[in-house]
């Protein structure tokens, strides 16, 4: 084993260089990332959905189908492992257990993935599409 040299004075007082940090993707390459990974997971009737200036929860939405439980589980691993690989931390994902319903939730990008009755049933295209209103502050 080796001693450790004692740091001199003027090794201890030398600015040091910041740590770099991995730059935040801009939303537009997010979603390229997102897409790509969905078109390589056999996602089907891919949505993006532009919410800036209407939701303060994101900038876009990205709703997605697949065929079955499996098939839903497989495109949201996709999908976050594809996020993880290119750095991008604080990704939270909910409903993998069931697969009827995968939201992923990566920022400034919202992916829902769902199965085609689920899909249906809560019609997010109808709730976040053009003809809704935009969010006004309350007060």
């Amino acid at each position: 084993m080796t001693a450790l040299a004692p740091l001199s004075l003027v090794e201890a007082d030398r600015p040091r260089k910041p740590a770099k940090t991995r730059k935040a993707p801009q939303a537009k390459s997010l979603i390229a990332m997102i897409e790509t990974a969905l078109d390589d997971a056999k996602a089907e009737d891919v949505t993006t959905i532009d919410l800036r200036g209407r939701s303060s929860l994101a900038d876009h939405m990205v709703v997605a189908t697949g065929r079955a439980d499996r098939h839903v589980g497989a495109i949201a691993d996709r999908v976050l492992n594809t996020l993880k690989d290119n750095g991008i931390s604080g990704v939270r994902s909910e409903g993998m257990q069931t697969c009827e319903w995968v939201l992923i939730d990566a920022g400034d990008v919202i992916v829902h993935v769902f199965k085609p009755d689920a899909r249906a049933f809560y019609n997010i295209e109808r709730l976040w599409g053009p003809g809704r209103p935009d969010e006004t502050p309350a007060g």
